[in-house]
């Protein structure tokens, strides 16, 4: 199994299949493709026909997109939780992951993800502030009804979703309940994510339009 992922510095879509493979043990390779360069889609195009990451290679079969890429795992490895055990927490768990997934737009373009960076206040504006309200609230009300440690009690792949969100709310340091900034330490302190983190901050290619200070 091959995952194709961009700069764990910036890349939040690859940074959620790594984590989720690398916290459950399961078996891949890694091949980088660095963005922002000349042959960047080029590269990608070898691998996935949208020209983006990340994708896997499982046997000749490709998956793109990194919900596709976890909804694959998931039917893959069955005997592994990534998913909720019961029927309500699993729709619980699809249905946050898609919200983010598909929105929180405000969030994305005012405090982008750089592991290796650090802007206190910065990128606050009013709709990325009400993204952050909401995530806040999806995280306080899983946690409260499954009881944590994590979203859905262990840890799965809604957890990884939210991992490159905990990232941006590290960089940017927009005000967190108490309740869900316990969660964001949480998330800092799983192996696979602090190896993603460690792995990031060592990357010497960097992005200027992700490097310049808000």
């Amino acid at each position: 199994m091959q995952l194709i992922i961009a700069n764990k510095k910036y890349s939040s879509w690859s940074m959620r299949p790594w984590v989720l493979l690398k916290h459950f043990g399961i078996a891949f390779e890694e091949q980088n493709v660095w963005l922002a360069q000349p042959d960047s889609r080029e590269q990608i195009l070898r691998y996935s026909p949208t020209g983006k990451v990340p994708c896997l290679i499982d046997n000749g079969i490709a998956v793109w997109d990194s919900l596709a890429i976890c909804e694959y795992l998931a039917d893959s490895y069955p005997h592994l939780p990534l998913w909720p055990k019961s029927r309500e927490a699993r729709a619980h768990a699809r249905s946050v992951c898609a919200e983010m997934h598909s929105g929180f737009t405000a969030l994305r373009t005012h405090m982008w993800m750089n592991v290796g960076a650090h802007w206190p206040g910065a990128g606050a504006t009013p709709e990325a502030l009400a993204d952050v309200r909401r995530i806040e609230a999806i995280w306080e009300d899983c946690l409260a009804r499954y009881e944590g440690p994590f979203l859905f009690g262990d840890f799965t792949i809604a957890d990884a979703f939210f991992a490159p969100v905990v990232m941006r709310f590290a960089t940017f340091e927009p005000a967190l309940s108490a309740h869900a900034q316990a969660y964001a330490d949480r998330i800092r302190e799983v192996p696979a994510v602090q190896a993603w983190v460690a792995a990031g901050r060592a990357e010497t290619v960097s992005i200027a339009c992700y490097e310049v200070r808000p």
